[in-house]
């Protein structure tokens, strides 16, 4: 894997991704009452659309991080890092839609679109990696994963 990725990076990240996760939930759920009781429908209909942004953004910088740690704790190969695909591509926020939102709320949407952001750079370093530079070390394992099949 690329030197710039290495297990403290990745928890470091999966970490923030958590917290992240966490106070999207809390600022997303639309179940809390008088919540945008004085806001208009538009409002909450923003609410709505970036809420569903932001969490989806989360989702899937967590699963590649989570990736990403099964990979570094020996679970997964490379090639099957490599085959799960890279790091979905983000949809940002409309500013129109954030206009309407929170101070804090927009802050907790574009901390979401950073940390993507950070994540995507990562993943396009590695993947931009000659995979062959790791040929000998791929061949190895799949003579040791051959050896222990048919022993």
């Amino acid at each position: 894997m690329a030197t710039t990725i290495n297990e403290q990076i990745i928890e470091a990240l999966y970490g923030e991704a958590l917290m992240l996760a966490d106070e999207a939930r809390l600022c997303f759920d639309m179940r809390i009452p008088d919540r945008t009781a004085d806001a208009n429908d538009l409002t909450r209909v923003a609410l709505s659309i970036e809420g569903l942004r932001s969490t989806t953004r989360l989702m899937h910088t967590l699963a590649w991080l989570l990736n990403q740690r099964a990979y570094l704790a020996g679970e997964m190969s490379e090639g099957q890092l490599r085959r799960l695909g890279p790091l979905p591509e983000d949809r940002p926020s409309e500013p129109d839609q954030l206009a309407l939102l929170e101070p804090e709320t927009r802050a907790l949407i574009r901390e979401s679109e950073r940390l993507h952001a950070r994540v995507a750079r990562l993943d396009g370093d590695w993947r931009a990696q000659d995979p062959s530079e790791n040929a000998p070390v791929l061949a190895m394992h799949g003579r040791l994963a051959q050896a222990f099949k048919t022993g």
